[in-house]
């Protein structure tokens, strides 16, 4: 059964781009723009103590006319980060970011230690694959190729 380990072995482009809750938002704001993201895991050390989203900038800072060079990633950010180990199962995995509506997994180790996000998009991409082989060795068993 693949896991989120599996995942995170297999992605070539696994930087993961993290603040710290005293930036201000001006700064994060830029370094999203610097890397076309639309937010950034917030941690004190090595735990995550939150996210930081286009959208939570916008509900707290733009549309309450804070200025952003002086309000902090900590005072917007979500606390609320939904995480998962490397031994989760895609399975559970999809269904975790289906259920709760979330479009990235950070994965932490047992002393809650970032180890990398799986994102949407890497799991599609894995069941894709996988399908594909599937689909080939049953073209394969229908012809007698095998």
């Amino acid at each position: 059964m693949a896991t989120l380990a599996h995942v995170l072995e297999d992605k070539t482009h696994n930087a993961v781009h993290c603040v710290s809750p005293g930036a201000s938002v001006l700064e994060a704001t830029w370094k999203m723009n610097d890397h076309r993201i639309g937010s950034l895991l917030v941690l004190d050390g090595e735990q995550i103590v939150g996210i930081v989203s286009e959208r939570d900038i916008l509900q707290r800072v733009v549309a309450d006319e804070k200025d952003p060079r002086h309000i902090t990633v900590g005072d917007v950010m979500t606390t609320d980060v939904i995480v998962c180990r490397p031994c989760t199962s895609l399975e559970d995995a999809s269904a975790i970011m289906r259920n709760r509506r979330v479009r990235h997994l950070p994965v932490v180790d047992e002393d809650g230690r970032l180890l990398g996000v799986v994102s949407i998009g890497d799991l599609n991409a894995r069941h894709a694959s996988e399908q594909e082989t599937t689909i080939h060795y049953l073209h394969e068993y229908l012809y007698g190729r095998v």
